[in-house]
Formats: structure tokens, sequence, C-alpha cells
């Protein structure tokens, strides 16, 4: 087991390359330890170079819905009224946890 901490776009591109070859060895093996070893260390690269802000509210709401195949009017009988809806989507109308 030859690994390093990954510095570089080419020290992450071995990486993700290495973790390719041992992906699917047994957890209590050393390539399996070489696996979760590089996990960790190819999550914390990405974590710093790559981060994921997060989602939008509402755009999180209608990827849900496209999701669930719903409409604007099942999301208004959740809600209560349609008028409301039109107001969150259009961002006349906060959003609270209520």
């Amino acid at each position: 087991m030859n690994i390093k901490m990954i510095k570089t776009e080419e020290d992450y591109q071995q990486a993700l390359k290495k973790l390719e070859l041992v992906f699917e060895a047994p957890i209590d093996s050393p390539e399996g330890d070489e696996a979760e070893i590089l996990s960790i260390l190819i999550e914390k690269y990405e974590d710093e170079h790559y981060p994921i802000g997060p989602p939008d509210p509402i755009e999180a709401i209608k990827f849900r819905m496209e999701q669930m195949d719903m409409k604007k009017s099942d999301l208004a009988e959740i809600i209560g009224y349609k008028s409301r809806v039109t107001e969150i989507f259009s961002r006349k109308r906060k959003l609270t946890l209520q």
C-alpha cells in the first residue's frame, strides 16, 4: 500500500484511478483498507476543492415535486391554498418551518 496525501489535481486523479482498482475489494483485506483510506482522502480533497453549497429551497421543492410526479395543485392540497403556492414559487412569500 503506497498512499500519500492528495495535494494536487494530479494526485487526485491518481487516487481516483487507484480507488477504482480496489473499490470492490473485501472489507477485511489490505485492498479493502486501502479503498477506505483512499475514500477518506478523496472526500477531504473534494470538500476543499469542489464544495457543494446548499440547494436553493424553492428549486429543491420543485425538484422533489418532479421526482414525485406532483403538480402545483397537489402541493396546494398540502399547503392549503393554490395562491400560496404561487406566492412561494414566485418568491413573494418566504418559506417558514411551520
